[in-house]
């Protein structure tokens, strides 16, 4: 059913419709013909989504901002657990240092028959090394009856080297006439000697199977103990 206030909107339009025709001046009243609103229409379908617009040009890169202050320190964690042991390394040979000796001197005849010739403490850096030592002097024997014989042997620590085996030398003399003072020497390595100070020595003493005899060391000459440090033989 049409509402009353459109039925008179409809009215009154079609008077003013027919005014305009009979004085022939419809142009007059064109904006008051359409007067009277129509009925609302029903809603349309909303439109779709139009498609995404383009990126916006890049902005400038902002000022840089002020240094923020340092925070507190943390407070110390907790110790880790110990780590595995490593390998063993290989063993190292003697450094650029050069070698470790040292050499005793003296001049003095030595009439000694059996006992301490000289004394030489040498101070060695490391264990698993070796010494080398030379005794040279002039040395020998004399006895009243043929068949004697002296020997001259070289002590570390008050003991004899056995590895591998002793550092020694013998005079032996079979005619009782002679009297044979005459320079010589004697030398080896020692090894598996403990590391520190090493009292280094020479002694004189009687060969297997002989007693004592006349001996003498030194005579009319200069004695020498060298000792030098090596890296260990493994042969």
């Amino acid at each position: 059913m049409i509402a009353s206030s459109t039925l008179q909107c409809l009215f009154v339009t079609l008077i003013l419709f027919l005014h305009a025709v009979e004085s022939n001046k419809p142009e007059s009243d064109q904006g008051s013909v359409g007067a009277c609103s129509g009925v609302p229409g029903i809603p349309g379908s909303p439109g779709r989504n139009g498609l995404p617009g383009r990126d916006g040009l890049k902005g400038d890169d902002g000022m840089k901002g002020a240094k923020g202050d340092t925070g507190p320190k943390g407070s110390l964690g907790q110790r880790g657990s110990m780590g595995p042991i490593g390998i063993k390394g290989e063993k190292g040979e003697l450094g650029p240092q050069g070698i470790n000796w040292k050499q005793c001197v003296w001049k003095r005849d030595d009439d000694t028959d059996t006992g301490l010739i000289q004394e030489c403490v040498f101070k060695k850096r490391h264990s698993s090394t070796a010494l080398k030592v030379a005794y040279a002097a002039n040395m020998r024997v004399q006895c009243s009856s043929g068949g004697c014989c002296g020997r001259w042997y070289i002590t570390f620590n008050g003991a004899e080297c056995s590895g591998p085996m002793t550092i020694e030398g013998v005079v032996y003399l079979y005619s009782s006439n002679d009297n044979p003072l005459r320079h010589r020497e004697i030398e080896g390595f020692c090894e598996n000697i403990p590391s520190g100070l090493i009292k280094v020595a020479v002694r004189v003493g009687n060969c297997q199977s002989y007693g004592v005899s006349d001996r003498y060391s030194g005579w009319n000459s200069v004695s020498r103990i060298i000792i030098e440090e090596y890296p260990q033989s493994h042969t």
